[in-house]
Parts: structure tokens; C-alpha cells; sequence
């Protein structure tokens, strides 16, 4: 709900926040430079009377002063029956320039305010600024949800460029464009009168004005008394009129001062109404404020590319979560299906299991497990299907299932389908964290829950029918895995190490394929080109005659021209079988699955990286791209320096230009030979040093060594306070295990 409520008011209300934005940037800019040039005496030095008669001795028909919020005082006279205006040196009264408003300055105010449509832009330009207000709150409460809390909203943000983007040029503009928004609000219902702002308060003059010889303004005690720093407007009477009066607004109120006598007829101070009013006007132009209007202006230009970046965002999120033809409201269903997915793979057996349902004759909404609602007004059982991510965790699409379970009330007939892979030691352990909290909620099971095996199309079948026999529906799922759209790359060049200590290893550079010289001249988007990666990510490929692909950690990025990954034989590994037995010029199909919760933080914290064998992989490519040579300080081990130091040129190159400032190798088959966690005790002190100093660690390799090396970096934290849950929690601790 929160989601689509922050993508709705930006879908539909882009143009028109972006136009309020671009103009309110403007505007607070032009007051800036404004404020720049204007000269503001100190308190107390010159007084509205002193500056009046200086003015009125240059201009003898001056009809009004006028001091502007940012500190500029304007004189409009008339000369030969002309009118004209100048501005004037606030300290003697002398002009300065002639005062001429610009046309773009007014063009784009009215364009702020109405955006030159009367009061129908008017309404507009409020209901523009109401849309940004809830994209600011409902932005805030996403962002909030996405770091782990409201404690945590200061954390680095993770994800793909464009969701850093958004996260952390919206964190940086939540003040001043939730200010901007909240004032602007006020003023357009101000404008229509829905709230006041205190304009209509003026009452008549208290005491009628004399009509006798008048007073040189100089002597006016009134205006004597009166700062210039205080005045808003002075009008001077009418000279063909012997009774009328200067009037006087100040930032207390408004009077009226008898010309003849220089008394104070009367005076009213500004109400409540107007006080408030003010304050958000001041709030939200920065007039008078100009670091409130730099921050304004900034954040408003901020918007539209947090526009441009949400929008990028909402559309691959909609492209990437597959379509269900025939998907019910939530509300009217009979049947809801909860898909935890962290690459959309588990979609495609939603997806099977939608269609087999509603064929059956059964209302079914299928929707990812972080919009697990609150209550479902019609259900009469929830269907999960979990994957699980990494080591064990939550895919990115149910990160939120545990907090809006503990907020439900529900306790319908559930059933537990997990997906994962038996070879990590944590098979399906999010699917079985799932079924325990919901049994602990009271939550029924139809049956008990189901873990299958790399996506194992029979044991879908088999649980199908489980599932069917328990709700009173025959249920044949005949489910055919959706091929991944992939692209052709060859291998251009390849080093192999390990062959000495029974671990060949493989380094592997692939490029796109040549142009067929016969194929004709082909236009420029036509020639095969890399997908689009960064180092971390991961490629899957497919072997041939295998039914699933097989992933890997990228060493390069786009940029580099290449795609780069390195692959250690496994015994009888039908993928990377069929990678080592390729030559230059050999073709593989491949496709990339972005892995951003992979990847160093922004900032020039130090950078620890730690991993083993084929897990230098991204490693290396995070150094290779390291061009601001923050800190990084590489743990790496192998089986023997003579064999398969892998990178160990690179590495040595990285170290001499700085993108690296320190190598530790283990190699266990060397004499004296040790692990990697090893090597990590034996720097504890500089680690703990550089830990303190918000390093951020990486780890990458097999499950095994990374298990090592989580017990070691925990137990070398405890000395300062923290453990390594903290480490991850604030992401600081990283991990790509296989």
C-alpha cells in the first residue's frame, strides 16, 4: 500500500511537481542573488524617516518605498507625469539603478504559483504540492523499511545505481522538499480562503487626520521611531489631498501617520493569522533566509531526478515481477498465493499454480510476500512459495513478511512450499523460519511443509497433488520452466591454474561475437554488444543438455569491455565441466542476474575483502575499479603460490598503483600452510583498527570458509563493543557464499 501510494502521486504527477520544482529552484536562487546585492544596515542605524526624506529630496513625487524580504529597498515616483521606480541605497537614500523586474522572474513566479492558468493553475500548483508532500512521507517510510528501521535511516543505502540514487538523493532532499511541500499546501488553501492569512485584519483609523501644514517627513516622530530593517511598505499621501496620510507597514503591523502632526492615527498589530502566515511564507520561499532558500532550491532541483530515477525504477520493478493473467483483488479471492523471490524465478511456479487454481474454479491473488495485507476479506487459505537467498536469507520481495505477520491478526489454513538448492547447508532455511512463525501465530497448516530441490518440476507435481487432495481440488501442475532470455558471448582468452594441486582453476574472458563479414554492413545498435554489469554481479550460465543454469561472480564490468569470471572444476559439475573444456573462440549462452546487495559501499571508508579460491573473483574487480584508492585490504587464500595464486600479477599491479594497500595471502599446501581465517587472527589488532574506523567487509567463496570467517571476525570485534550481527545489520558485513 505504502508503495503504490509513493508511486501514484509520481507517475501521474510528474510534469507538474517537476515544473513546481524546476520554477521554486529558480525563484530561491534568484532570491539568493538578490540577497547578495542588497546592503542591510546594521539594527538601529537608519530610520525609515531619515531614508523617506532622502528619497523624497531626489524624487519630489515619490508615491511609496518598498523593502523587499531580502533586504532591497524600491522607490516608485512619478517625474513629468511618468511613473518609474529605482533602487536605493539603504544607507543614504541615493539610486542606485533603475528597478526593472524581469519578465523571465515574473513569468516563472506566476508559472510557480498558477502555472499561468488563473485560479485553475492555482488548485493545480496546491494539488502538485499535496502529491510531492506524500511522496516525501511515503518515501520515508520506504526508505525506513528498506535500511532496517527508523534508527537505521542513516545507514549507507544498497541496491542497483539507480535505487542508491533514489535513496540517497532523497534523503538528502527529504527537508527541504517536505518544507517546500507542507508550506506550499498552506499557502494554496490560504489562497482560496479554506485558511486564513490574516489579510483582511486592517480596521479603520482610530482618530481622523488633521489637515494643516505638513510636517517634513524627516521630523515625522512616527517614522523617527520606526527601524528601516522593520519597514515592509511606506505610501506617502497624495500631494493634491491636504487630509491624507502615510501609511505604514512594518514586520509588527500596519498605522496610519498624520502628515501635519507626525502622530500615529492608529496601529494594528498583525494578528495570529498573519504571524503564522508569514513564518510559511518565509519557510517556503527563503526570502529573507538565504540559507533556507539555497536549501530549498537545492533540494527542489533534487526532485526531478528523483522523478527520473523513481520512474526507473517503478519500471523495472513492474517488468520484472512476471504477469498472472486473471489475478483477483486480494479482497475478493478465495485463494492467496505469496511468492518470496529474490531473481522472479519462483514466479514462473506461482504462475503454474494461479493458472491450475483458477481452472479449478477458485478466486486467486498472487502477490509477493511483502504485501502479505493485514486481513483478507474473503480468503479461506494462503499459499507461500519461499525461496531462499544466500546463506540462508529472506529474498529481497518477503524482507518485510516477518514484521506484517507480527502486525496480522489472521490465522488462516497455510501451506509451505521452499525452494533452494541442497547443496548450501542451509536448504530452504528461510521457507522453514517462515512455517515456524507461522505455527507460532496459530496459523493451520493443510499440509506439512515442502522443501524441493533445485526447482524440481516432479516434486511441484507431487506437492500439487498433496495440496489439491487437502482443499478438495484435483491439482495437475504441470510446470515448464521458462527459459532466461540470454545473449551469445565467445571466449576471447583464458589462464588456467591449479593443475598441480588437483584444482584446476580457470580465469575465463568472454567478449560479444564478431560481425559475420557476409551479413551486409550493419547499422551500430544492431552489433552485439555486453549486457549491462558491474563487478559483483552474476552471470548465469547455461551448459548444454542442463535444465538449470549455474551462476558465478563477475570480475569485470561493462566498461571494461569484458566479462570476466573465474571457475574452479568441481567433480563431476556438469557447468563447470563444460567451462574449462572451452578454447578461444568457443560460444557459451548467458544471461546476468545483478546482485546489488553485493557491492562496496559509497565513501572512502576502508574496504575489507576477504575470500578464497574462485572467490577472489569480484574481489579483484572491486579493486580493479577502486580509481578514488580508498583503503583495501585484501585476505585471500589458496592452495599453493607455485600453482594457483590467482590474480597474482594483477594483484601486484593493483598494489604498486594503490588501488590496493594490502595483500595477505594463505596458501595451505605451502610449507608452514594456513587458512585464510588464520591469516585474519593473526592482523586482528589492524582490523579491529580498521573496523573502528567504519571498514566495511566483504567476503566471497565457499561456505565452508566464510563460515571460518565469520566466527573469526566476530570473536576479534568483541573487544570493541559489538559483535557481528551489529557489522551486518548496519552493512558493513557482506557475504557471497556458495
Amino acid at each position: 500500500m505504502i508503495r503504490r501510494l509513493h508511486s501514484l502521486p509520481g507517475l501521474f504527477a510528474a510534469v507538474l511537481i517537476a515544473t513546481l520544482a524546476l520554477t521554486g529552484a529558480f525563484l530561491a536562487f534568484d532570491s539568493v542573488q538578490e540577497r547578495a546585492g542588497a546592503t542591510v544596515p546594521p539594527s538601529g542605524q537608519v530610520s525609515v524617516a531619515a531614508i523617506a526624506a532622502a528619497v523624497q529630496a531626489r524624487y519630489p513625487e515619490v508615491e511609496r518605498l518598498v523593502r523587499t524580504a531580502s533586504g532591497s529597498v524600491i522607490a516608485y515616483y512619478f517625474e513629468a507625469d511618468r511613473p518609474g521606480a529605482v533602487l536605493v541605497d539603504p544607507l543614504t537614500g541615493g539610486p542606485i539603478a533603475p528597478h526593472e523586474p524581469s519578465n523571465l522572474a515574473r513569468t516563472i513566479t506566476n508559472l510557480h504559483r498558477s502555472f499561468l492558468a488563473g485560479d485553475a493553475g492555482r488548485a493545480a500548483a496546491g494539488l502538485g504540492a499535496l502529491a510531492m508532500l506524500a511522496l516525501c512521507v511515503s518515501g520515508a517510510v520506504l526508505l525506513a523499511g528498506h535500511l532496517g528501521g527508523w534508527k537505521a535511516l542513516l545507514r549507507p543505502s544498497r541496491g542497483t545505481m539507480a535505487q542508491r540514487l533514489h535513496c540517497e538523493l532523497g534523503r538528502a532532499a527529504f527537508a527541504g522538499l517536505t518544507l517546500s511541500a507542507l508550506t506550499g499546501v498552506y499557502m494554496s488553501l490560504a489562497t482560496f480562503g479554506i485558511v486564513p492569512d490574516g489579510d483582511s485584519d486592517r480596521p479603520a483609523p482610530a482618530l481622523e487626520s488633521s489637515a494643516g501644514v505638513r510636517v517634513p517627513v524627516a521630523e515625522l516622530a512616527a517614522l523617527r521611531a520606526v527601524d528601516l530593517n522593520d519597514l515592509r511598505e511606506l505610501a506617502f499621501p497624495a500631494i493634491t489631498d491636504p487630509g491624507d496620510t502615510y501609511a505604514l507597514t512594518t514586520a509588527q503591523g500596519a498605522g496610519e501617520i498624520d502628515a501635519a502632526t507626525g502622530q500615529l492615527l492608529g496601529f494594528t498589530p498583525h494578528g495570529l493569522a498573519r504571524r503564522f502566515y508569514e513564518t510559511i511564507y518565509l519557510l517556503h520561499t527563503g526570502q529573507g533566509a538565504w540559507p533556507l532558500a539555497l536549501l530549498l532550491g537545492a533540494s527542489a532541483l533534487a526532485a526531478p531526478v528523483l522523478a527520473g530515477a523513481g520512474a526507473l525504477l517503478w519500471w523495472r520493478r513492474r517488468g520484472a515481477q512476471p504477469r498472472i493473467a486473471g489475478n483477483v483483488a486480494p479482497q475478493t479471492a478465495d485463494t492467496i498465493i505469496l511468492v518470496g523471490s529474490e531473481g522472479n524465478s519462483t514466479w514462473s511456479f506461482a504462475a503454474t499454480l494461479h493458472a491450475a487454481l483458477t481452472a479449478a474454479g477458485h478466486r486467486v491473488h498472487a502477490a509477493p510476500m511483502n504485501a502479505l495485507a493485514a486481513e483478507y476479506g474473503g480468503a479461506e487459505r494462503v499459499l507461500i512459495l519461499a525461496a531462499t537467498y544466500g546463506d540462508g536469507d529472506a529474498p529481497a520481495s518477503a524482507k518485510l513478511f516477518a514484521r506484517r505477520l507480527a502486525a496480522s491478526k489472521m490465522r488462516l489454513p497455510v501451506a509451505v512450499l521452499g525452494f533452494g538448492d541442497r547443496g548450501f547447508p542451509r536448504f530452504c532455511q528461510f521457507a522453514e523460519e517462515v512455517s515456524a512463525m507461522l505455527s507460532a501465530r496459530g496459523w493451520p497448516m493443510l499440509i506439512a511443509p515442502v522443501l524441493i530441490d533445485r526447482q524440481s518440476v516432479q516434486d511441484f507435481a507431487q506437492w500439487g497433488q498433496a495440496l489439491g487432495a487437502a482443499i478438495g481440488t484435483k491439482l495437475d501442475l504441470v510446470h515448464v520452466a521458462a527459459r532466461p532470455k540470454t545473449v551469445r558471448l565467445v571466449l576471447a582468452d583464458r589462464v588456467d591454474y591449479g593443475a598441480e594441486t588437483q584444482a584446476p582453476t580457470a580465469i575465463l574472458r568472454f567478449v560479444p561475437p564478431p560481425v559475420d563479414p557476409l551479413s551486409g554492413v550493419w547499422r551500430r545498435w544492431r552489433t552485439p554488444r555486453l549486457p549491462r554489469f558491474v563487478a559483483g554481479d552474476l552471470v548465469g550460465i547455461l551448459a548444454p543438455g542442463a535444465e538449470m543454469p549455474r551462476f558465478y561472480s563477475l570480475a569485470s564490468a561493462t566498461m571494461d569491455g569484458v566479462l570476466e569470471i573465474c571457475v574452479r572444476k568441481q567433480p563431476g559439475g556438469v557447468c563447470s565441466g563444460f567451462l574449462h573444456a572451452l578454447q578461444p573462440g568457443d560460444a557459451i549462452a548467458a544471461f546476468i542476474r545483478p546482485n546489488p546487495r553485493f557491492r562496496p559501499a559509497a565513501g572512502k571508508a576502508p574496504l575489507i575483502l576477504i575470500g578464497a579460491g574462485a572467490g577472489i573473483a569480484p574481489l579483484a574487480g572491486f579493486i580493479r575499479h577502486n580509481r578514488a584508492r580508498r583503503p583495501v585490504h585484501l585476505y585471500w587464500g589458496g592452495r599453493h603460490p607455485a600453482s594457483d595464486f590467482l590474480y597474482e600479477a594483477e594483484l601486484n599491479g593493483f598494489m604498486a598503483d594503490k588501488r590496493l594497500a594490502h595483500l595477505a595471502t594463505a596458501f595451505s599446501r605451502a610449507p608452514g600452510g594456513s587458512h585464510v581465517q588464520g591469516r585474519l587472527a593473526l592482523d586482528a589488532a589492524e582490523l579491529r583498527s580498521l573496523i573502528q574506523r567504519g571498514a566495511q567487509v566483504m567476503v566471497c567463496g565457499g561456505r565452508d570458509m566464510a563460515a571460518g570467517v565469520a566466527r573469526t571476525i566476530d570473536s576479534l570485534i568483541r573487544p570493541l563493543g559489538f559483535d557481528l550481527r551489529t557489522l551486518r545489520m548496519e552493512g558493513r558485513y557482506l557475504e557471497d557464499v556458495y
